[in-house]
């Protein structure tokens, strides 16, 4: 098989909960689960030059994850994120600003990297300051193939932004509650998901987009038919980078050519199962997710 490569543009931090830190970051988790899964990984970000910055540089290297186009701020502290759990598992979230990720810069190394990645995947927090934002925009037309993953974080988004983002992506991952706050802001008369999914969809003729609703699955639209997974029983422990973990995998099956059916289950799946676990990246054998697949 011809070895897949994926870049991942964005936020490299620690998350802080009341009794611990975890090293986190959508676009850090979803690295990790794409090079867990045999994808020839890259990470573009910036750090502080601190110890934080130090270790979480070490973390991705553990990982295979490239980390050459990981820059060191002498201004700008390594990002924090303090997170607060509900009595469910469920997680919100006071994300310190600004901090080095903020202020990622263009360079040749970085260019080349994206122009010659399979799949270049940002997000919508690394918006949040006009320095990492410009340099985003900057790559996107060097891409070949664009995801979306869209973590709406108050206040840090706009509008105009995330509807010219997702203009420019091939594909677009929300959450149920995202899709549905996205479709009204873009003036959505529609009360269906469903029909908000293509309603989006059409707005910005973008041809995959994944919506995931919890422990009730997922639902994926790919070139005109959507494919569903109701989910799977798990007991959440906290749901912090299930999300992240779930579009990693929905990525690594769509890079290996898999059907959408067939990677939208073993997506569903994994997702689950980093439910289940406490902190985003909790290492899960693919033994372990086909037989909790197929038990």
């Amino acid at each position: 098989m011809v070895n897949r490569k994926a870049v991942c543009f964005g936020e490299i931090l620690y998350d802080v909960f009341p009794d611990r830190e975890r090293i986190g970051g959508a676009p850090l988790n979803v690295a990790s689960r794409l090079s867990g899964l045999g994808i020839s990984t890259e990470m573009i970000s910036k750090v502080g030059d601190d110890e934080k910055g130090e270790k979480l540089i070490s973390y991705l290297e553990s990982k295979n994850i490239k980390t050459d186009n990981i820059s060191k701020d002498t201004e700008f502290p390594t990002g924090v994120v303090n997170v607060k759990l509900s009595e469910s598992g469920s997680a919100t979230y006071d994300i310190a600003h600004p901090v080095a990720w903020d202020k990622i810069e263009i360079s040749e190394g970085i260019k080349y990297s994206v122009q010659n990645a399979d799949t270049f995947i940002f997000g919508s927090l690394i918006c949040r300051d006009q320095v990492s934002r410009k340099v985003l925009f900057e790559l996107l037309p060097e891409a070949k193939y664009r995801i979306f993953d869209i973590n709406l974080r108050p206040p840090y988004y706009e509008k105009e932004v995330l509807v010219k983002l997702m203009e420019q992506a091939d594909f677009i991952k929300f959450n149920d509650d995202e899709l549905f706050e996205i479709a009204d802001m873009m003036g959505s008369k529609y009360n269906s998901l469903e029909q908000n999914l293509h309603f989006v969809s059409k707005r910005t003729n973008t041809r995959t987009i994944c919506v995931t609703k919890g422990r009730h699955g997922a639902v994926l639209l790919k070139d005109g038919n959507c494919y569903y997974n109701s989910g799977f029983k798990t007991k959440v422990k906290d749901t912090v980078g299930a999300g992240d973990s779930f579009l990693a995998s929905l990525i690594a099956g769509m890079l290996k050519n898999e059907d959408p059916q067939s990677s939208l289950d073993f997506a569903c799946a994994v997702g689950a199962l980093v439910a289940g676990e406490e902190g985003a990246n909790p290492e899960i054998s693919k033994e372990r997710i086909q037989k909790f697949i197929y038990p």
